[in-house]
């Protein structure tokens, strides 16, 4: 097979990266655009031996990467930022050919994040302490000690930013990693295994093997010497991930599926909230995230769906590499699939589609029109199952209590927004809700501080600032005696 591949002019290495070096596969899988359905390359297709010598490299690795000194870490991630931003350009082309987001965002917002997630957790990391405190005369100093190799397994829908959400915070924790990107869109996390390199990581610090889940991933997370096992993707594929770290007790940080709602009250600025609204299609639906339960106030419905059917008419929906492009395709055609059977079993079972309803003819291949759908029973498939496509549901309320047991009527607990002009309200209902984040008469406002999760089957723990290093660290709490060593009591 060929080694490269070269993708909107740059050349993109389809080999695994394990201990420093470039490791082929006899197998292979094609990896092909949302574009156009043009194959990108064949990408070296990782199984268990590729698995057992990511995770030898990233052991042996190990014990120097954590006796690093935490400047130095900090100093090798500052390095990698600087590699992203000098790539950029690089990193937002390749992407946006491999998973179809708008090449506008992956420019100005995605990896300018991307070097943003680098350079917060090498800072976070040299501010990281928790004061010295006394019991009974003795100090306890708490410490974060790396915990070890740790396995990433990362989703197709923002596949380098999600990465390095999760690399960065364990890299700069002091342990070492194996990536599994996702199979729809692997190309940038092999550049920036080259990235990394050029910064001047150690090897076997950043291993990144790809392949299927069901391959290669199945033997990372049931591996006895991986320490820490992060992954973002469905509820399904998280409890099998479960089920193999029970086995040794591997500590996990899952962020899964989300249904979340957009509460809009009757006092909300009718203009914001439904541009709160439309902003859900961002990325072809396709955010865990998103508002796509949109739950109005019965007196301000009539006119909020009008306003909605204006705004969304308003979006240019083509080549995500386009300017004025608002939403691109798809990524692939099983995700199309999947869409568009949520919509035509509602749409069966009695829901209207007050706008969309299907694939765009227009434009063909994977573009899915932007839709809305109403008359839906609060029991309904659409209602309680995550759709991740450009398909949002309107409901009505008539009371805040209503409001509230409808958003939280669901297995899910990822998100939840709020448009109200009563701060009261705001508080009153942002306490009821069920969600790991809730976002007031704002939408996807995110800050590395902040702790990141979902509660129910949208997750388990949080990672972000302090959290982060909770999760891919061992705490540990050394108790002194107050007078030296030979003192006891």
């Amino acid at each position: 097979m060929s080694e490269k591949t070269t993708v909107a002019g740059v050349a993109v290495d389809t080999r695994h990266w394990i201990g420093g070096e470039r490791v082929a596969s006899a197998g292979t899988f094609t990896d092909h655009s949302p574009l156009d359905g043009v194959a990108l390359g064949e990408i070296s297709r990782g199984g268990a031996a590729e698995a057992e010598a990511a995770v030898a490299a990233a052991k042996a690795a190990f014990p120097a990467w954590a006796a690093t000194p935490r400047a130095e870490r900090a100093r090798i991630l500052h390095a990698i930022a600087d590699g992203v931003e000098k790539r950029l350009e690089d990193l937002a082309n390749v992407e946006t050919l491999d998973n179809g987001a708008l090449l506008r965002s992956h420019r100005r917002g995605v990896m300018p994040r991307v070097a943003h997630n680098f350079r917060f957790f090498a800072d976070w990391l040299l501010t990281l302490d928790h004061e010295d405190f006394d019991t009974r005369g003795h100090t306890n100093h708490v410490s974060w000690d790396p915990a070890g190799p740790c396995v990433l397994i990362t989703p197709w829908n923002a596949p380098l930013m999600l990465a390095t959400w999760k690399v960065a915070p364990a890299l700069a924790a002091g342990d070492t990693v194996i990536l599994k990107p996702a199979e729809w869109s692997p190309l940038t996390a092999s550049l920036l295994a080259d990235i990394a390199d050029a910064a001047g990581l150690p090897a076997g610090v950043l291993n990144v093997v790809q392949g299927y889940g069901t391959e290669a991933g199945s033997t990372l997370v049931a591996h006895p010497d991986v320490r820490r096992i992060s992954f973002t993707g469905s509820v399904p594929t998280a409890k099998r991930i479960a089920a193999a770290a029970a086995a040794h007790l591997t500590p996990l940080s899952l962020e899964l599926g989300g249904k979340s709602p957009l509460l809009v009250f009757a006092d909300a600025d009718l203009d914001l909230a439904v541009d709160l609204a439309v902003e859900q299609y961002d990325n072809a639906g396709q955010v865990c995230l998103a508002a796509t339960r949109i739950l109005v106030e019965s007196s301000i419905a009539e006119e909020f769906t009008e306003r909605f059917k204006v705004k969304a008419a308003a979006l240019t929906q083509g080549d995500p590499r386009e300017e004025a492009t608002d939403l691109g395709p798809t990524i692939h055609p099983r995700q199309l699939e999947k869409v568009d059977g949520f919509v035509q079993r509602a749409l069966a079972a009695g829901a209207r589609a007050v706008i969309g309803g299907g694939p765009n003819s227009e434009l063909g291949g994977l573009y899915y029109r932007p839709t809305l759908l109403t008359d839906v029973a609060q029991d309904s498939e659409i209602v309680q199952e995550e759709v991740f496509g450009p398909v949002l549901t309107l409901q009505t309320f008539d009371t805040e209590d209503e409001a509230v047991a409808l958003a939280n009527d669901t297995r899910f607990g990822l998100a939840a927004t709020l448009a109200t002009g009563d701060p009261e309200r705001a508080e009153r209902v942002t306490a009821r809700l069920v969600a790991g984040t809730v976002w007031v008469n704002c939408f996807f406002v995110r800050d590395l501080q902040a702790p990141f999760g979902g509660s129910r089957l949208s997750g388990v723990g949080r990672e972000g600032g302090t959290w982060s290093f909770d999760f891919y660290c061992d705490l540990k709490n050394t108790v002194t005696a107050p007078k030296g060593w030979n003192n006891h009591g």
